[in-house]
């Protein structure tokens, strides 16, 4: 597993930088929106503007996709350079916006996490916890994987970590979801192209409430995915 070290090194130094590219996004459009603070209800950017930031993130993971499959040797290890990188990404993103901006105030702050397929939102906390488990989850991958090219991830554990992972996703889009389908139909929610209904609804957006119960039984599962997985590599 000592082989793997430097390449961890490499590929945690690669994600760091990504980490400060997306916060030096963040910070630049900020000071463009939200020039006294940033908070809800958001203010809405035009529809091109709003296309130009979900395609970026799109690429983002494209980027990291294309990291795993150049770097990694087999499957699952190429599996677990993206999600390694993904974790470390994330949680460096926050690092430096607090360096950058003094935000967020707490980790219980709410964010915007994601925009595909629809907005995510939560406090700080929670993607930070999804981001430490991936780095353990990848990590182990990318050190275990030297032990021989057989190794897998079995079927019960990739039920495990696809149904937590859709677990922890739902808990970060049920709010939005809800205030949502109280003013439009759902179904235009997933338009790639966003209407100026939708963006007009989305203004007005306020989180309300955080389901920790959901997002707690989803990190369960990802909890027991990762525990059987390291079990059975140590083997």
């Amino acid at each position: 597993m000592l082989k793997r070290l430097p390449d961890i090194l490499w590929l945690t130094i690669f994600a760091i930088a990504m980490g400060y590219l997306e916060s030096a996004v963040v910070v630049y459009l900020r000071e463009i929106y939200y020039p006294e603070g940033f908070g809800f209800p958001l203010k809405m950017m035009d529809g091109r503007l709003a296309l130009t930031e979900v395609v970026r993130e799109a690429a983002t993971l494209v980027m990291l996709a294309i990291l795993g499959i150049i770097a990694g040797r087999t499957r699952l290890e190429k599996l677990g350079i993206f999600i390694f990188t993904f974790g470390v990404w994330d949680i460096f993103y926050y690092f430096f916006l607090k360096m950058l901006l003094g935000w967020p105030e707490s980790l219980m702050t709410w964010d915007i996490l994601f925009l595909i397929p629809v907005t995510w939102v939560g406090p700080v906390l929670a993607p930070l916890i999804t981001a430490f488990t991936m780095v353990i989850l990848g990590g182990g991958i990318i050190m275990y994987s030297d032990k021989g090219k057989q190794l897998t991830i079995h079927p019960l554990e990739w039920t495990l970590l696809i149904i937590g992972s859709l677990v922890i996703i739902f808990s970060f889009t049920k709010d939005y979801l809800r205030f949502m389908q109280q003013h439009m139909p759902l179904t235009d929610l997933f338009r790639l192209t966003k209407s100026n209904g939708v963006l007009d609804v989305t203004s007005s957006y306020v989180p309300e409430y955080f389901n920790w119960w959901i997002f707690g039984l989803g990190q369960m599962i990802l909890f027991t995915t990762v525990i059987l997985f390291f079990r059975r590599a140590r083997r």
